[in-house]
């Protein structure tokens, strides 16, 4: 099927790992494009896979749409050769810490009473009442459900004043600072205690409550604890976890049994294995991300990555295998990893014996891996393309070499030319001389492992806020009527903000403030979010780069355009251009056609890949 004026109408389409995209455009005898339109929509499946074909038949037709053209009147679909990304989590070396027969409570009530630090008994408010004989030394007082802070504070008055030492309590509802008001002794208190009936009675404990935007110093410190609780070296090694656990908090219970105390227990990540250039080495994960990019640079390139059986990293990478093989099909013995990215960070772990949810932040190495399926995965998504459209399908080019292709549309870029395509599960790179030769590399790790990085360090828990963390500036709402950017810039507001976000760390999203659930500071969650960039984004596009330059030298490159997704980010493509900077290199944003700025490069270069092609081979258009 062809135009009236023996034109070829063809559909260029980009599966990535969260989008895809389309581009149609009228090829003409003598060669010449005329793009029509372009559209985006959503991949369906994992990026390489037959569940591709929706996505890409919906984009098609959407292109099709604003093109004002009939499908009935397209000739061909060009896709590009897709290359699936997994991301995941291989912890690092672990400790978990438990606390046996030991309790630690670390939680923010919003409003603990008093402040100072106490160290005592811990006992029953119970035992208070009446007449009867007072506990010897310094107290802690433990207040179970159903009291009334009235009756509280009377109870602890009377006691103060029949000469019971009151140095701190430990509350369950939410009376910290009506209690603090009443009694006559000035004593720590904190509330909101959910679990207070597993507070152990008649041990000894340490009550912290810091000053209004302070917090806690001694509870938060190894040798603090060590200090109020007699500790040994050896026990002051293994109770640090319990101190990083505490760290930032405004107020902190701790309580000490004799029996147990504090247990220790190491699970290793196990080794990576990675082969390559004719040879295989192994690397322990825990030995740290830099020690394994190392390794990973004296085995490029990448063969195939495999883990210990039964350990961390093992685990990780078999489930990378067991999940292609679920949506491909092919055996998992045929799938091979052929780039890893891995990356230190931290990941909050639940410290057995806590009774509010503490956590202590673990060291973690994040790996991306990359695996490379057959390219007959491909040309099934092809083939269905083509049953459900009526027309011929077929896979165009691969990625790196048509995003280069079609960055070349961007004005005032020249060959040669390199290009960092930077999407939701890869990093592609590629240069294209003045001759024609084009070279490219995929790298493992982009958007989808920030997002994940955003959620682990400040245990979210919620990837759709840890991705709009990713994507959007942050501010502090300080009154109903004005907040503070993280730029420092203030704004005001006429109307009254929602209550909802109050006091609250919040995302800047187009839709308005949307609260974020961190005790974090807004100093802190920039610091990470920025961090989580700077380690997948910069470091993938300096390796990526350094493979396609000539010589490995980046002062070879003249520009750098950045495509994909991750170029829309209002702060990676000046995070890659400063990291760039000192080589001389043009570096910014893709401009697809002028008007599509750094989206459908891949869409157009197949395009133009196809029209340039039917000219080599003198094949008429019609």
């Amino acid at each position: 099927m062809h135009g009236t004026d023996g034109s070829r109408l063809v559909v260029g389409v980009d599966i990535g790992n969260s989008t895809t995209e389309a581009c149609v455009a009228s090829i003409d005898a003598p060669g010449r494009v005329d793009h029509l339109g372009t559209a985006l929509t959503r991949t369906t499946g994992v990026k390489g896979t037959p569940d591709n074909t929706a996505g890409a038949v919906t984009a098609v037709r959407r292109a099709l749409e604003g093109a004002r053209r009939a499908v009935a009147d397209l000739d061909e679909v060009l896709l590009n050769e897709a290359t699936p990304v997994i991301s995941g989590l291989a912890m690092e070396t672990i400790t978990e810490t438990i606390i046996t027969e030991s309790t630690m409570i670390g939680h923010n009530p919003s409003t603990p009473g008093g402040s100072g630090l106490g160290v005592g008994t811990t006992v029953s408010i119970d035992d208070l009442t009446g007449n009867g004989p007072l506990p010897d030394g310094p107290v802690i007082v433990v207040v179970g459900r159903g009291w009334d802070f009235d009756r509280v504070a009377q109870v602890l008055t009377a006691a103060h004043e029949r000469g019971c030492e009151l140095v701190a309590a430990v509350l369950a509802q939410d009376d910290a600072v009506l209690v603090a008001n009443r009694v006559p002794v000035a004593i720590p208190i904190v509330d909101e205690v959910g679990a207070v009936e597993r507070v152990p009675l008649d041990m000894v404990a340490a009550v912290e409550v810091a000053l209004p935007g302070r917090t806690i110093r001694t509870l938060s410190d190894s040798y603090g604890l060590a200090t109020v609780f007699g500790l040994d070296p050896d026990q002051t090694r293994q109770v640090s976890p319990v101190a990083r656990a505490l760290t930032g908090n405004r107020s902190a219970v701790v309580v000490r049994t004799p029996a147990g105390d504090v247990t220790d227990r190491r699970v290793p990540v196990g080794e990576l294995v990675l082969t390559g250039a004719g040879k295989t080495l192994r690397i322990d994960v825990d030995a740290g991300a830099e020690a394994i990019m190392d390794t990973l640079a004296r085995v490029q390139p990448l063969d195939d990555a495999t883990g210990q059986p039964g350990t961390h990293v093992g685990g990780m990478l078999a489930q990378v295998r067991d999940t292609m093989t679920d949506v491909t099909g092919q055996p998992a013995a045929e799938i091979r990893i052929r780039d890893v990215l891995a990356i230190d960070t931290f990941v909050p772990r639940e410290v057995r014996g806590g009774l509010a949810g503490e956590v202590s932040l673990e060291n973690a190495v994040a790996l991306a891996a990359m695996v490379r399926t057959s390219r007959s995965r491909m040309q099934v998504v092809a083939d269905r393309v083509a049953e459900s459209l009526g027309c011929s399908a077929r896979i165009g080019g691969i990625e790196g070499e048509m995003a280069v292709r079609g960055a070349l549309t961007t004005p005032g870029t020249d060959t040669p030319i390199a290009i960092l395509d930077m999407g939701g599960g890869s990093t592609d790179a590629a240069l294209l001389l003045r001759d024609g030769t084009c070279t490219a590399v995929h790298v493992a790790g982009a958007g989808e492992l920030v997002t994940k990085l955003i959620d682990s360090e400040l245990a979210l828990e919620d990837r759709e806020t840890a991705e709009q963390v990713k994507w959007y500036p942050l501010a502090k709402v300080e009154s109903f009527f004005h907040l503070r950017h993280e730029d420092g810039s203030v704004e005001f507001f006429t109307e009254p903000l929602p209550s909802h976000v109050f006091a609250r760390v919040v995302v800047m999203t187009p839709d308005g403030p949307v609260p974020i659930r961190t005790r974090h500071s807004i100093d802190h969650v920039v610091r990470v979010r920025r961090e989580a960039k700077r380690r997948v984004f910069v470091v993938n596009a300096l390796r990526a780069l350094r493979q396609v330059a000539p010589g490995g030298s980046l002062r070879m490159l003249d520009f750098v355009v950045l495509l994909g997704g991750s170029a829309l980010d209002f702060e990676i493509p000046q995070m890659v251009a400063d990291a760039l900077a000192g080589q001389g290199v043009v570096c910014g944003t893709g401009n697809v056609h002028g008007t599509e700025g750094p989206r459908n490069a891949v869409a157009s270069g197949l395009v133009d890949a196809h029209a340039s092609a039917l000219v080599g081979s003198g094949e008429p258009a019609a």
